[in-house]
């Protein structure tokens, strides 16, 4: 894509069915190419990733930074009183943001991506919306599901599944700044992404869907950046996630420190993003 110069930075009010209200963060360029809306890491707030919005802009893409339910700007915290999980954020909440990306980039190509969590929900919203876009990006992303992940991780995985779940459920939400996994995370989102890392199948409280099914039948183009250090999310767990999308075809790139003049680890790229962006342009 071309380099486009003027880029302009915006902040949208973004509100679901339900009352909940964020701030979806945009780049976006005087003639833009393509649009993406991007899905964070669990625990992430969007303004991390402006750095790669800013490059992604600089190339032509208008970059949507959606916020998630609990975090960063969002009008809600989980706690025992409030609780949520993948039904409303597939359903609630990113359909606001697409709803925003349609009228602030309208008549392009249109993108879906995530990191981390944020590609695994890109992918269920696909199955339940195959019409949200015509591509997915995936970075540091893969499917939690155990038996996905290299021998030396795999083995603990169960357990650990099931003791944020535990821990979740115990507190009325994830202690996750306290213990070092994500942030103040609710009972019920925990409890879905336990559920698909046991299960290796993805299912949404609340929702009677088959999101597995679902997403057998999208048929989009599918690029995934992984990385040779992340144990978080290796290109094993990144390649079982695209394997859902049957009909997709997909590319994997996996980069080392070299190439990216970082860690080549889960989180680093986000700050030195260039890389990433000329293999998700290339």
């Amino acid at each position: 894509m071309n380099e486009t110069a003027a880029v302009q930075p915006i902040e949208l009010d973004a509100q679901a069915i339900d009352g909940h209200r964020w701030t979806v963060l945009a780049r976006i360029p005087a003639q833009p190419q393509a649009s993406l809306l991007w899905l964070p890491a669990l625990g992430v707030a969007a303004k991390h990733y402006l750095p790669f919005a800013d490059a992604l802009a600089a190339r032509g893409v208008a970059v949507f930074l959606h916020e998630w339910r609990g975090g960063g700007s969002s009008s809600q915290r989980a706690g025992r009183d409030s609780d949520w999980g993948y039904r409303e954020l597939l359903c609630n909440d990113i359909p606001a943001s697409e709803a925003l990306v349609a009228e602030h980039a309208p008549a392009v190509p249109r993108i879906i991506g995530g990191h981390s969590l944020g590609g695994q929900l890109a992918c269920c919203r696909l199955g339940l919306s195959p019409a949200t876009a015509q591509r997915l990006w995936l970075v540091a992303s893969g499917a939690p599901y155990w038996r996905a992940f290299p021998l030396r991780t795999k083995w603990f995985l169960p357990f650990v599944y099931r003791f944020l779940a535990w821990l979740a459920d115990h507190n009325g939400a994830l202690p996750g700044r306290r213990i070092g996994f994500g942030g103040q995370e609710a009972r019920g989102l925990i409890r879905d992404w336990s559920r698909s890392g046991l299960s290796g199948r993805y299912a949404a409280g609340g929702l009677d869907i088959d999101l597995d099914a679902a997403m057998a039948a999208v048929e989009v183009e599918a690029h995934a950046v992984a990385f040779d250090r992340d144990w978080l999310g290796p290109e094993s767990s990144a390649r079982f996630l695209l394997s859902k999308l049957r009909h997709s075809p997909n590319r994997v790139d996996v980069l080392d420190a070299a190439t990216l003049g970082a860690r080549a680890d889960h989180y680093a790229w986000m700050k030195q993003p260039q890389a990433v962006v000329e293999k998700l342009l290339g």
